[in-house]
């Protein structure tokens, strides 16, 4: 996956180039118009190549750390508490957690 990333990051941002100096080396000599619709295409390229080479796959394990050792869940529960017994105060969202979390709900 991280190797089919790389080769569309990579052919992506070629474009961009390939856009940029054709535009302003060749195309501007017949058409301004056409050189800065190159121009403006090719602005758009760099955050979709961003986004295409930063993509996760649903097989990427991008919850290990880079040595391979996975990462221990923080002791307890994670969500915040205001009175320390496993409430936040408002009902709704204590529902809301408790069905997030699988619990069952008292009383």
């Amino acid at each position: 996956m991280y190797r089919r990333r790389r080769r569309a990051y990579f052919a992506l941002m070629g474009v961009c180039l390939v856009l940029f100096v054709s535009a302003w080396a060749f195309v501007r000599l017949w058409s301004m118009p056409a050189a800065i619709a190159m121009c403006v295409v090719a602005m758009v390229i760099p955050p979709v190549a961003a986004m295409v080479g930063n993509r996760r796959g649903p097989e990427d394990r991008w919850w290990d750390e880079p040595g391979g050792q996975r990462q221990q869940p923080p002791p307890g529960d994670a969500r915040p508490r205001k009175d320390g017994g496993g409430a936040t105060g408002d009902p709704e969202s204590d529902a809301w957690w408790d069905e997030l979390d699988g619990r069952k709900r008292r009383g």
